[in-house]
């Protein structure tokens, strides 16, 4: 029998957390503002001990973001931080910078680390340099097409991680570029310029998209214009092997996260119930579809774009 993936998901809120366990996921991801990057919202120690609980009742797991930019002075707060999660029996940590998984050695050594460097986790030998390190699990750059991804994963030594649905990052700065904008044409910032703002750019030379934008802590943020969906071609990752299917639901609410949760609940439990009679359902996407902001549209990302380095 098969290697049934897991299917994972981003949570917002203690309320979204359980609304998507509830939907069918195995894993959540969640974390702390300071730490990690683009959360869709912002787990207290307090959050972060309830939504293992509510997890862990329910056999899943639940995994922490540390995938921000390290400054000297989050290295002076990321010891306690670790320490902290490790004792409330966290499964495992994305990371990015080496200072995390020093970190975590140190204060805590039993929890399974995920090496998550955005674009530049792009090939098997880096991966499993990182593996050698201590990494279980790579999460694949978005940016690497299908051909790409299937070809990899044999040569991995640790899990990979692949996003299957939602929105990508196309832009980070550590800059305030917003308020900067504003400050130069002379408009007085009201209020906050975060996620619930709801501010987005449109280029002159393509004017129906919209990108969304914010500021946090860890700068602006500028995202995709579309949604991932590679429900249609889900298959062809599990028949490779993938080991965990990523829901990326950063400003999406948690009726359409929990939308789609269910939706792909259905595609690997059919897959893994029987893969060589197994058959896409284009109603699996009906609901995701009924609730798709028509502004968005959902389409296969990077997935067969051919790639030249």
């Amino acid at each position: 029998m098969m290697n049934k993936p897991e299917l994972l998901a981003t949570a917002a809120s203690l309320e979204e957390a359980a609304a998507l366990l509830d939907a069918g996921a195995d894993a959540l991801l969640i974390g702390d503002d300071r730490f990690g990057m683009r959360l869709p919202g912002h787990f207290t120690l307090e959050d972060t001990a309830e939504a293992v609980r509510l997890a862990h009742g329910r056999g899943c797991k639940v995994y922490v973001s540390l995938n921000g930019l390290m400054s000297n002075r989050l290295l002076d707060e990321l010891p306690a931080y670790v320490k902290a999660i490790g004792e409330l029996g966290l499964d495992g940590a994305e990371f990015g910078d080496p200072a995390v998984l020093s970190a975590v050695k140190r204060e805590a050594p039993g929890l399974k680390l995920f090496w998550n460097a955005e674009m530049t986790s792009t090939n098997y030998a880096t991966a499993n340099y990182w593996g050698r390190k201590g990494a279980s699990r790579v999460v694949l750059a978005r940016e690497l097409n299908m051909d790409e991804i299937t070809e990899m994963v044999p040569h991995l030594e640790v899990e990979a991680q692949v996003q299957v649905h939602g929105m990508t990052n196309i832009y980070h700065s550590k800059r305030k570029l917003v308020a900067s904008y504003m400050a130069h044409q002379g408009r007085q910032v009201e209020g906050s310029l975060g996620k619930e703002r709801g501010l987005f750019l449109i280029e002159a030379e393509r004017q129906e998209e919209k990108f969304p934008i914010y500021e946090d802590v860890n700068g602006t943020h500028i995202m995709s214009s579309d949604d991932i969906c590679i429900m249609e071609d889900l298959h062809i990752l599990m028949a490779a092997g993938v080991h965990s299917f990523k829901v990326e639901g950063l400003l999406k609410p948690t009726v359409y996260n929990t939308a789609v949760v269910k939706a792909y609940r259905k595609a690997i439990d059919a897959y893994a119930a029987d893969p060589e009679g197994y058959a896409y359902e284009e109603e699996w996407l009906d609901e995701v579809r009924a609730l798709q902001d028509p502004e968005r549209e959902l389409s296969f990302g990077f997935f067969y774009k051919e790639q030249v380095y």
